[in-house]
């Protein structure tokens, strides 16, 4: 006997949750809100044109900012959202998004400015910008005027801490629309730690810390041969642990032992766990800071390897004077941990054994939670314990052992997690080689400029005697490393599980 299903007019709550589509009327209020945001920040460039009278820039910016507001007023306004919360799905497609949306707006000013820059060069520089991974795609940029130089900078400060963050901290009402979920799709690292009882709190004590942080490292840059345009651009280029500079020649410009030391202990701030930071603040117990083993890790790393490079530059030849194995290596392996990409005159002549090693700090990069890029410490300390388990087992396979990271012991599946990410980093800069070894660019050099923006590194070829910087390199790859430096400042999941198809099925 045939059965006759009959169907509910009115299907049952769950139901309704379960098949509903994806929130887009509150996705694009969000980032709405966000591009009003955006044009907000873009009127720093704009008064440092003014203040310099650059005239055509200023324009620029006039038209950036008037596009930038106009789009996120009808985004905001003219989208009426039926509910205002946001599941996993739109959480994580907002997060992705948003740095896509950010880096189309934030490109205007370079293609309308006095030295105007194609589509894909435009697009490529914001992208490296707002992921701190410092790559850029011009042969110079002397030419470039003060408001351009601020933006460039400017953007990194806006990403090294966090785009979707520095949301949070000032719309408390995400706070309730899966405002957790973006944090942990954004942020850094394995697990996040909530420093206060919500996240918008929590999202304003990071900013706080970073903000104050910015601000010192100002005032401390005013106080040598840098001028104030300077400071405040180095300032924020160096906390983000992003790189940009206002000169060709970086921080070489300077000659400065006072600027090379005040840079070097900001990066490596920039490459500690933010929260760590902030409980130092409240708790102001320096033991605390000491008694957490991804930091300690972290200062031993640079300490060893401090040694390591002075040996190999008085064995290569390369020693000069004092600062030469000291103030200088000690500089290159912060910026090179951090992620910030400040090169030191003369590094590339320090022979090929210190490039292997500088392929390794960029790979593994700061602690979690950090502003820096690469794979990130606590994912090796969590590797090296579960590969040392598992050899231990070869003796003895009955044994039950665990990985302990801060005398607490690890849940299996995070390791496994984590086991899974690495893995996933290294196919991402191989599949990234292949490809740009595909547009004809020498296998080394595809290499490297995947490994250098999947890792927000920004270093360029010319380490590797291919050129300069990215301005050689076909459009095609351009828009490659573009997604690659988003991959990897997102740290993979959050851009790779759009791709699924399971995704986009309730």
């Amino acid at each position: 006997m045939n059965r006759i299903h009959q169907h509910s007019p009115h299907p049952s709550r769950h139901s309704q949750r379960h098949f509903s589509g994806l929130n887009i009327r509150m996705l694009v209020k969000v980032i709405g809100w966000l591009l009003l945001i955006e044009a907000a920040f873009m009127f720093i460039p704009l008064a440092a044109c003014f203040i310099w009278e650059q005239g055509r820039d200023s324009v620029a910016f006039m038209w950036a900012i008037a596009i930038t507001a106009l789009c996120g007023c009808g985004a905001t306004f003219l989208s009426r959202p039926m509910r205002t919360d946001m599941r996993k799905r739109e959480s994580y497609i907002l997060t992705a998004l948003v740095w896509v949306v950010f880096s189309a707006f934030a490109m205007i000013p370079f293609m309308l400015c006095s030295t105007p820059f194609s589509l894909c060069d435009a697009y490529f520089e914001a992208m490296s910008g707002f992921t701190t991974t410092g790559a850029t795609a011009l042969g110079s940029i002397n030419s470039l005027s003060h408001g351009i130089l601020m933006w460039r900078c400017l953007m990194q400060w806006l990403g090294g801490m966090g785009i979707i963050l520095f949301t949070l901290a000032i719309l408390p009402a995400l706070n309730h629309s899966g405002g957790m979920m973006m944090f942990n799709a954004e942020v850094t690292g394995i697990t996040h730690d909530k420093i206060r009882p919500r996240i918008s709190q929590t999202a304003k004590g990071l900013w706080g810390i970073y903000f104050l942080l910015s601000v010192l490292l100002f005032v401390l840059l005013l106080c040598g041969p840098m001028n104030a345009f300077e400071s405040i651009c180095h300032a924020m280029s160096t906390i983000s642990t992003g790189g940009n500079s206002t000169t060709d020649s970086s921080i070489s410009h300077w000659n400065s032992v006072y600027v090379e030391s005040i840079l070097t202990l900001f990066m490596f701030l920039g490459g500690v766990n933010f929260v760590l930071i902030y409980k130092l603040g409240v708790t102001r117990k320096i033991r605390s800071l000491w008694d957490n083993e991804v930091f300690r890790t972290y200062v031993y790393i640079i300490a060893v390897l401090l040694v390591v490079y002075a040996a190999s530059i008085i064995a290569g030849g390369n020693y000069t004077d004092v600062k030469s194995v000291t103030i200088d290596p000690l500089f290159q392996i912060v910026s090179t941990i951090t992620s910030t990409g400040y090169v030191i005159n003369g590094f590339e002549k320090w022979g090929p054994f210190i490039l292997a090693v500088t392929f390794m700090l960029m790979f593994f990069g700061g602690c979690a939670g950090s502003t820096s890029g690469g794979a990130k410490i606590d994912r090796l300390i969590y590797l090296a314990k579960n590969t040392g388990n598992e050899i231990s087992k070869v003796l003895h396979p009955h044994a039950i052992l665990s990985v302990r990271v801060n005398n607490k012991v690890v849940p299996h599946d995070l390791v496994a997690k984590v086991i899974a990410f690495l893995c996933l980093y290294m196919m991402t800069i191989a599949a990234g080689s292949l490809l740009l070894s595909a547009l004809g660019i020498p296998v080394a050099d595809a290499f490297f400029s995947s490994f250098s923006c999947v890792c927000n590194t920004g270093f360029g070829t010319s380490i590797t005697g291919y050129g300069g910087s990215y301005d050689i390199m076909p459009d095609a790859a351009k828009w490659i490393l573009s997604f690659l430096m988003l991959t990897g400042r997102l740290e993979l999941f959050t851009v790779f599980v759009l791709f699924t198809r399971r995704f986009w099925h309730n």
